[in-house]
């Protein structure tokens, strides 16, 4: 499995750390409750939210330097829309990876 990693936010950053330390900061706030929101919709069969939160689950998956993954989510939000569940293991995978990356930064 691909491994998350900072070599976007260095990128965006430049030699800002308080650029660097924000990013971090959002990422911390957001994504649990981002990928918690994803579960409950989840859990309530809602496809349509489900796809919204995989949306802007892909661009924090851009951040972490999931270039392979990127294109998963992609095709799980295109599964969603059209009512299938198909790469939903994979896509979790991923939030996995994602959340254990972050809980370390």
């Amino acid at each position: 499995m691909e491994e998350a990693n900072m070599s976007y936010i260095n990128e965006l950053s430049g030699d800002s750390v308080a650029f660097k330390n924000r990013i971090i900061s959002i990422l911390k706030a957001e994504l649990p409750e981002e990928i918690k929101q994803y579960t409950d919709y989840k859990e309530q069969a809602n496809y349509d939210q489900m796809y919204q939160m995989v949306h802007k689950l892909k661009h924090k998956i851009t951040v972490l330097g999931l270039e392979k993954s990127y294109y998963i989510a992609e095709e799980y939000e295109l599964n969603l829309k059209n009512k299938t569940t198909k790469l939903q293991s994979e896509f979790e995978n991923i939030l996995k990876v994602m959340q254990e990356f972050v809980i370390q930064l």
